[in-house]
């Protein structure tokens, strides 16, 4: 019988259920996608071998049924090897899955992360014993399985996990409506190279391609590229690239403000038809104190606030579009729309070069870990002739339907979001907002790109308290060292 979504769904769902109680729930992805993508590699193997022994019979050497195969299986590392073994799982699980990272070390290294499965205390060998049971219950082949319900499957879990987990799964998750707007303003090409410099689990990039094909259009030709600082993160964004059939991608690991992974053999930034991120916000200790000489040449307007790093992702993924075609869409806090000094220098490089296409706010608590609004912001490297000199304003804070733990957008409120935003604000949508503002108009605000200054509907700015506390110490701080540093030249002038 054909499987359909929301059984796989449950059934993946209640994998987690058996761990939990004794794993914590921040840590239920660590264990679970790992075994599920063993399980698939494993399911796989025996299908393309099965096709392999049909066509050349049981005795057909090892080279020849090497290619039948996507990825290299070595013999004692199957899933039925596992499934035979008597106790001790957790150390046969993590030989199995070093064997066959190192069997293939071009796509598989460290794909399966580094959960601690021989670990009684964190991982109980009853549990595990049932989880494998568990995973045992169905054929993950593909024939069985497609790439398509798994996939699904796949997202369903990067969901639930966010929702228990706001505060450390939801990091690395973006809410999908979210990421399709994001990447249906940008208009991925069968052609592009596509990056994301916080990639978390990849949705950016796996929508991307999604797009592209949905559009009738072939992915054969796209490039995939992603960076993550988060070892966990980075692994399941590989598993979900490849479980997702986007196999043309590269994820690096390591601080991409402090170490970018893609440059050239010069050193210098790769660039990218389609750059597109939901990285951290107001990250502090970023490394502003070497920016104003970052060997990159970022500091594209000025050096953001040492203790927010939001404009600091805005600069690199600036620096790292190419210059005829690069587009280039971020989530951001509604802060860098107005916030002052450093970063209302950035926006005026941004407007005065022309860089700056749209600005689109979202409701409240759309977001994993906080209920502030955030806004998308566009960036083109070539715009169109009648957005040139302009920026376009779309308030869409109104627009969401209220959830459990998050407000949600629904299809019909990113189809209206997208058709504002395509019509220069021309179409009208119940609920939205928009207009098309001129640069000097800009310029007349002092390049303070809060949308209630231009659009008279949209909702008011919803403060976050701790990030207001947070800058009124530091404004505090920075008084005090003033005052200090006043003082201190008085009693040298000899007038104190």
């Amino acid at each position: 019988m054909a499987v359909t979504q929301q059984e796989i769904e449950s059934w993946l769902w209640e994998s987690a259920n058996i761990l939990r109680g004794p794993v914590d729930p921040a840590n239920l992805r660590d264990f679970v996608f790992p075994l599920l993508f063993l399980k698939r590699l494993s399911d796989t193997w025996d299908e393309e071998q099965a096709k392999a022994v049909a066509k050349f019979g049981k005795d057909l050497d090892d080279e020849t049924a090497a290619d039948f195969h996507t990825f290299q299986i070595p013999k004692g590392c199957h899933w039925a090897d596992l499934r035979r073994a008597a106790e001790n799982h957790g150390v046969v699980i993590q030989n199995i899955m070093q064997r066959i990272e190192e069997a293939n070390p071009t796509r598989l290294a460290q794909i399966f992360g580094s959960a601690p499965w021989a670990d009684n205390n964190k991982m109980p060998a009853e549990r595990l014993e049932r989880l494998v049971d568990h995973f045992s219950q169905r054929d993950l082949s593909p024939s069985t399985v497609s790439n398509d319900l798994l996939g699904g499957g796949y997202e369903y879990l990067l969901k639930r996990f966010s929702d228990e987990s706001a505060t450390s799964a939801g990091q690395f998750f973006t809410p999908r409506a979210v990421v399709h707007l994001l990447v249906r303003v940008l208009g991925p090409q069968p052609t592009d190279s596509v990056y994301d410099p916080a990639c978390g689990s990849a949705g950016m990039l796996i929508e991307a391609a999604t797009e592209v094909v949905q559009s009738g259009g072939k992915v054969g030709r796209m490039r995939f590229y992603g960076q993550e600082v988060n070892q966990t993160s980075a692994a399941i964004g590989r598993m979900n690239l490849l479980i997702h059939e986007v196999e043309d991608a590269q994820i690096r690991r390591e601080d991409t403000l402090r170490e970018p992974k893609f440059t050239d053999a010069k050193g210098k930034l790769d660039q990218f038809d389609m750059v597109v991120a939901n990285p951290p916000f107001s990250l502090k200790d970023w490394g502003a104190d070497k920016w104003a000489i970052d060997p990159h040449k970022r500091a594209l307007g000025g050096v953001p606030p040492a203790t927010k790093g939001d404009f600091a992702w805005v600069q690199h993924m600036i620096a790292s579009m190419k210059p005829e075609t690069g587009r280039v869409g971020v989530v951001m806090p509604h802060g860098v729309l107005f916030r002052g000094s450093s970063e209302g220098a950035i926006r005026q490089y941004f407007i005065e070069n022309d860089m700056l296409e749209a600005v689109i706010g979202l409701a409240p608590n759309l977001f994993y870990g906080t209920t502030i609004p955030a806004c998308l912001l566009f960036f083109r490297a070539t715009k169109d002739k009648a957005r040139k000199k302009h920026v376009l304003f779309v308030d869409g804070s109104k627009r969401f339907t209220k959830g459990k733990n998050q407000n949600e957008l629904s299809v019909s409120d990113v189809e209206d979001l997208f058709s504002v935003y395509e019509s220069n604000g021309k179409t009208e949508k119940p609920d939205i907002a928009a207009r098309l503002v001129s640069h000097d108009e800009i310029a007349g605000n002092k390049y303070d790109l809060n949308i209630g200054r231009y659009l008279k509907t949209a909702a008011a700015e919803v403060v976050d308290v701790a990030e207001a506390l947070a800058s009124l110490d530091e404004a505090r701080t920075n008084l005090a060292t003033a005052e200090q540093a006043m003082l201190e030249r008085l009693k040298a002038a000899g007038y104190a």
